[in-house]
């Protein structure tokens, strides 16, 4: 009798202990629940993010990329050293990412993912966009393989100022949606937001020049080629 009211107890206290975990777990997924966003939440109804994106200015020029060194590797292919810098948003000139990837070949490729909002978004009644640096290859390796200039999900630093205004735990969730927009570009369509995806610049690059890379009107990214001056 006594053995038995000992069984008892413990399925007591193992009944509550189960509970207790379970109560726990509730609680915690309400508190995540509720003190994060969804990314409808925050397109449709966070001000101070709407704001950032009608406050979106027109860019023209958005990085560029230097030759700093090439050499020769066994197979007598050239190997470059390319040195790739990303500028500040209206500030062509401020400095935001300086980055060194060593590439293999001369023929070098630049994959960006474009992402645009609609005209009745924002200001001036024309189109602004996100300008996301995803990689950098050369001409014989897959793109698949190419190297990370930003990772997919990272909130980028020239777009400091688009989600400052944020929760830690918001940024992540909108910069994931937006990152997503790679492999699912209607995925915001509802929103009026698009992804222009594969929008890849390439160009054979040579020691003594800057390839400055620019938007035309229709937000397409192409590279000027200037003389570095002596």
């Amino acid at each position: 009798m006594h053995l038995r009211k000992r069984r008892n107890s413990g399925k007591i206290i193992f009944i509550c202990l189960g509970l207790g975990a379970v109560a726990a777990a509730v609680i915690l997924g309400l508190s995540f629940y509720f003190s994060t966003s969804t990314i409808h939440e925050l397109l449709t109804s966070n001000h101070e993010l709407t704001k950032a994106i009608n406050n979106l200015t027109e860019e023209e020029q958005i990085g560029y990329a230097t030759l700093e060194s090439q050499r020769t590797d066994e197979s007598g292919r050239p190997v470059s050293v390319v040195r790739f810098v990303q500028t500040a948003v209206g500030a062509p000139r401020e400095i935001v990412s300086e980055q060194l990837f060593e590439i293999k070949g001369d023929i070098v490729h630049f994959d960006a993912l474009i992402v645009k909002f609609p005209i009745d978004s924002v200001k001036a009644g024309t189109h602004r966009g996100l300008y996301l640096w995803r990689r950098i290859y050369g001409e014989n390796t897959e793109p698949a393989m190419g190297q990370a200039i930003q990772e997919s999900g990272e909130s980028p630093e020239r777009y400091h100022a688009l989600t400052k205004s944020l929760r830690l735990k918001d940024r992540a969730v909108f910069w994931d949606a937006i990152w997503s927009l790679a492999n699912e570009p209607q995925r915001l369509s509802e929103y009026g937001i698009t992804a222009l995806y594969g929008n890849t610049v390439y160009t054979k690059m040579e020691r003594g020049k800057i390839y400055r890379f620019k938007i035309n009107t229709s937000g397409q990214i192409y590279p000027e080629v200037l003389n570095i001056p002596n």
